[in-house]
């Protein structure tokens, strides 16, 4: 099974690109990000067409996370992460899909750190933090894909220095990262490539992505399991692309 993760940064606006690498990868299940579209505007029929059955939470401009299965129809099991009822922001969404248990998210960007979206950042972190203990403890296959709006060491950047102030990168970030990695999930990108793991995402300004000038925050965590993983790295460059690049993990069995 193919589980793949794209932060498309705009479902209607890139559904052209996000067709064309369906039709190319086709991946088995795929957690998309950014939808920026409101739950109606969803484009459903299209990906329907293109053999994926979804589930999706939209918001207005911003956030949004959707899961697409060309497998059998997600049965969705949360469509918010626990911890807090107040929080109306649609960054989680989880289903089983052919036995294992997907959730995808975006977790929040938490600039300008410091601040108020910095500490919405953290608190956010910790709900996943708890609720990736228990689907742990549960003994079900489980994958956490999306982009995790941070970059775990040094070597998840090619420079860091103009990066400093970023909330990606501050030590809270990365602590709470290692705190969850540390619960015994694998980072497949991680484990695949240990010395150089590939970026996911160049930003548009400064000619990043002709430079490579990118960092890795879209991340796949595993339970306990062995799979292949990579970066579909060309995406970036095709025309009106997102500025991430779908990052994929290939289940053995």
């Amino acid at each position: 099974m193919k589980i793949a993760t794209f932060n498309v940064n705009g479902v209607n606006t890139r559904l052209s690109t996000l067709l064309r690498w369906l039709e190319e990868r086709r991946p088995d299940v795929v957690c998309l990000q950014e939808l920026k579209a409101p739950q109606a505007q969803f484009p459903a029929r299209a990906l329907k067409d293109a053999g994926y059955d979804a589930a999706w939470v939209g918001e207005g401009r911003w956030n949004g996370v959707a899961l697409l299965s060309r497998i059998g129809a997600p049965v969705v099991t949360r469509r918010a992460l626990p911890g807090d009822p107040a929080d109306a922001q649609a960054r989680y969404i989880e289903a089983a899909v052919a036995g294992v248990l997907v959730g995808g998210l975006y977790l929040p960007n938490g600039n300008p750190h410091p601040g108020p979206k910095f500490d919405y950042k953290l608190a956010w972190f910790e709900r996943l933090i708890a609720h990736a203990a228990s689907l742990l403890e549960s003994g079900a296959p489980v994958v956490l894909a999306g982009d995790f709006n941070v970059v775990p060491t040094e070597a998840d950047i090619y420079n860091s220095r103009s990066w400093k102030k970023d909330a990606l990168l501050q030590p809270e970030s990365r602590a709470a990262w290692a705190g969850l990695v540390g619960q015994g999930w694998t980072d497949a990108l991680r484990e695949r490539f240990p010395h150089q793991p590939p970026w996911t995402f160049w930003q548009y300004f400064r000619q990043d992505w002709e430079r490579d000038a990118g960092l890795r925050i879209d991340h796949l965590l595993l339970s306990p399991a062995l799979a292949d993983a990579g970066v579909d790295r060309h995406v970036r460059g095709w025309d009106r692309a997102s500025d991430h690049a779908p990052v994929w993990i290939e289940l053995e069995g």
